[in-house]
């Protein structure tokens, strides 16, 4: 797959870095300025009627990624709507997940052909806050949160989040199921390291498991003041 360099339509970037949290086949780009909506695609831009400057922002950013990492596969100018879901529109034949916080947005693509599903998330470590630690962690997450040193505690529950958000992205567009923070449990191995693997299994039963072994396995990775999870569902 050859790689198509930036264009001044379209400034995000491939993210190698934000890549190695995926099985190859899946394409993730990056950016880290506001979007533009005057570069969103008319098709796009019918979707910001009365959005709020900060939302129009993310919005482009997110149809900038997506549309940037389609491009590595031959497809370009391919506008993104919205579902009745308030999910991207991918083109026949991909899967995708967006995210954004302040200061980058991502978004990770693949061919159906080679990935089922894919997640992706990024959070900034301490933006959780903890007030609502309970409402995300489930009881043995905060049992092991409680035995960290006060100064990890906010990196591990930003980890939980986002990990239980880039599931829920991945598992979504299969099931059309609402999962609850306290639906999925997370484990992350070998803590202390910067970037390593990760395990989410439900607490209950929920459709994914028609769809995919459980617990599933992603990758985690702490990078500048982000924290971001990947997980994907390959062909088997």
């Amino acid at each position: 797959m050859s790689t198509i360099p930036q264009s001044a339509d379209n400034p995000s970037n491939l993210s190698p870095l934000l890549a190695s949290l995926f099985p190859a086949g899946v394409i993730v780009t990056e950016l880290r300025a506001p979007g533009d909506p005057a570069l969103l695609l008319p098709a796009e831009s019918v979707h910001l009627a009365r959005a709020a400057a900060k939302r129009a922002q993310e919005f482009a950013a997110g149809r900038l990624c997506a549309r940037r990492a389609l491009r590595e596969f031959g497809i370009d100018q391919y506008p993104l709507g919205v579902g009745a879901d308030r999910q991207p529109v991918w083109p026949p034949g991909f899967v995708g997940s967006i995210t954004h916080t302040a200061g980058l947005c991502a978004a990770a693509v693949a061919h159906r052909g080679a990935i089922t599903a894919v997640g992706i998330d990024t959070e900034i470590v301490g933006h959780v806050t903890q007030d609502i630690w309970p409402t995300i962690c489930v009881a043995g997450e905060a049992a092991w949160v409680d035995s960290l040193s006060p100064a990890e505690q906010a990196a591990a529950v930003t980890l939980i989040f986002s990990a239980k958000e880039a599931f829920y992205k991945c598992q979504f567009p299969l099931t059309g199921e609402w999962l609850d923070f306290h639906d999925l449990s997370v484990e992350p191995q070998s803590w202390g390291e910067s970037a390593t693997q990760i395990l989410i299994r439900p607490t209950r039963r929920i459709r994914f498991e028609n769809y995919a072994a459980l617990p599933l396995c992603g990758r985690y990775l702490y990078h500048g003041e982000f924290v971001s999870v990947g997980v994907a569902l390959a062909k088997v």
